[in-house]
């Protein structure tokens, strides 16, 4: 089968997607978090795992690695897959592929970042209040998840009053 045959000019109601990577680092019982910075387009001056989109040529977790590299200096060992977002963006075709990873690091130093302050944070103290919205939910989750539980399949879009409404696997969050 080559490119031609893959379908993507074929059937409405099919979206385009945007793949992203989302990744919580561990070190003992913290979780490594980026406050957005104030500048920021999007998430200024909220908490949020690190990561970004997967670039051309890039597997998903080629991306994870990279994004871990660029936004803190660290290297992540054990990154396994947690979840799996289907986000409707509100454009009609276009939506957000997001791949939710945690993984581990011996190492606490990190680097400064332009995307925002990196904090280490006791997940037993999580700054809800600061958070992005789905991650006061999404955080406590995956980290609970053993190694050999599968991913949560997960879809995310907003009612009329641009509210997140989060569905998993066909039930309502």
């Amino acid at each position: 089968m080559g490119q031609k045959d893959q379908g993507l000019r074929s059937g409405k109601n099919r979206y385009k997607a945007v793949p992203r990577v989302l990744i919580f680092l561990r070190n003992g019982p913290d979780v490594l978090l980026i406050k957005g910075a104030p500048d920021k387009r999007i998430w200024a001056n909220l908490y949020n795992g690190v990561g970004g989109h997967v670039e051309i040529g890039e597997d998903v977790l080629a991306a994870a690695h990279r994004e871990l590299r660029e936004e803190t200096g660290l290297k992540a060992t054990n990154l396994s897959l947690k979840a799996i977002v289907n986000i409707d963006a509100g454009e009609q075709d276009l939506g957000i592929l997001m791949f939710v990873l945690v993984g581990w690091s011996a190492d606490r130093s990190t680097m400064r970042s332009s995307e925002g302050e990196l904090h280490w944070v006791s997940t037993n103290q999580l700054p809800v209040g600061e958070l992005v919205e789905d991650l006061s939910w999404l955080i406590p989750r995956i980290l609970e998840m053993a190694p050999e539980d599968p991913p949560l399949f997960l879809h995310y879009s907003y009612n009329t009053d641009d509210r997140l409404v989060i569905r998993e696997s066909n039930r309502q969050v």
